[in-house]
Parts: structure tokens; sequence; C-alpha cells
């Protein structure tokens, strides 16, 4: 089996920030906005299969799907229709779990003073619903909103805006993000970015341009990869002393 491209090779051997997108990432919730668009699409005598939510909505942000689903709405009426979806995916979101091995990729990057980052398409109430849900609220900053901002993922604003705020360059953040449109975002400001194939396949991802695949954080060639470029400090300690 071929290995993918690892981080000690094609990234800079110091990294400051791990940036995440929040849906598909940091906890499997493309089933869920599947099926909650599946059932509320249905009130407009519309029928969605997985691969067309895969292919056209998933990763994008609300108005620019119910524009091309729904044309025939007024802007008040989209908005209400949008604000309906989300209501019903956070019904059906509440026993939402971390993504497996993120926990211990959070508590790895505390260990070693990097800074955490969520980039997200995903509306405010949403976000800080997720973030409640998984015990995640005070552990990232900052947390970029698109909707905060004139342009959302695949435009890379939103990772562009992220960097700006840590006060780093694309080459000192790595980004983990599930989705074509988070995909293209990170890419295209720059940033070393893996694919979470938590949603689409791993060639769909790296096609896109993800420069590594996993199907989740406990993917063993992302941590000797996480090691060999962010040694655990005290290692380093121990051995002086």
């Amino acid at each position: 089996m071929i290995r993918p491209p690892d981080l000690t090779t094609t990234c800079p051997m110091t990294i400051a920030a791990i940036l995440f997108d929040l849906d598909g990432t940091l906890a499997n919730t493309d089933p869920i906005h599947f099926l909650t668009w599946q059932e509320l699409l249905k009130t407009y005598d519309l029928e969605i299969d997985r691969e067309f939510y895969q292919k056209q909505m998933s990763g994008r942000l609300n108005p620019a799907i119910v524009a091309d689903l729904l044309p025939h709405l007024s802007p008040e009426q989209a908005a209400r229709v949008a604000d309906e979806k989300e209501a019903q995916f956070r019904q059906f979101a509440a026993q939402l779990q971390p993504m497996p091995g993120l926990t211990d990729l959070l508590a790895w990057a505390g260990d070693r003073a990097l800074k955490c980052a969520v980039v997200t398409n995903a509306p405010r109430e949403n976000v800080r619903f997720m973030l409640d849900i998984l015990h995640l609220s005070d552990r990232f900053a900052p947390v970029t909103i698109a909707e905060d901002l004139p342009a959302g993922k695949p435009d890379p604003l939103p990772y562009q805006q992220t960097l700006q705020q840590l006060g780093l360059s694309p080459q000192e953040a790595i980004a983990f993000e599930d989705s074509p449109s988070g995909i293209r975002s990170a890419t295209a400001a720059g940033i070393y970015t893996i694919g979470v194939a938590s949603t689409h396949d791993p060639e769909t991802l790296r096609a896109i341009g993800a420069s590594q695949t996993i199907a989740d954080f406990t993917a063993p060639h992302l941590w000797d990869d996480l090691e060999a470029i962010a040694p655990d400090p005290r290692e380093k300690t121990r051995s002086v002393s």
C-alpha cells in the first residue's frame, strides 16, 4: 500500500496552530444533516438521495442551497426554510459525540501549546449548540463563522481571516476538513489540509486537494506525523536534565 504524503516532508517542521472544520470534522453530523434536509424538502415535493446531497449540498451555506433548490421562494421565505432546517437538525443532534480521537488530539495540542481554532460554514446558533453538546465551548479561539464574512467556503477568506486573527502564516498551520468546499477553502489559503473521510471517500478528498486523508483522528499515520513535527516538549526537558 502506498503511504500518503506526510507532514514531515510537505509541511514545516514546526506548526503553531490546528484549524478545524466543525460539521463532519469535530463530529460526524453529515448523516443528520442529510436526513433533516431530506424530510424538509419532501414538504416541497423534492426527493434527494445521498449522492445528490454529497455533490450538491454538503459543506455549502444554507442560503446557496435554498436558492438552488427552491428558487421560487422569496428571500424571507428562504430564510425561514433555512431556520426551520437548522432547528430540526438541533433536535436530532442532541446526542452528538466527538469524532473518535478528537479528545486525544486536543489534549496533545494543549501539551504543546498549539492554538486551536474552528472555521465553519455552519450558522452561528448551530456552532454554539454543537460546541456546547461536545463540551468544547471554551476550547477554540477564534471560532470563525462564514456568515460573519463577505464570503464563506469554498472561498479562502474564512481561513485567511483565521490566520490573520492568530497572527500566523499559512505555513504555520494545518487544517482538518471533510467537505469539498472546505478543502478548497483551506488549500486556497495555502494551508496543509488533511481530509477527514467521514462524508466523502478518501479518493474524492485527495482529488480536490487534501494532502492526505484519515478516517478519524485515531489514524496511526496521522499520529506518527504529528509526533515528528511537534514532539512532546516534556521529553526534551527530561533529556536535558
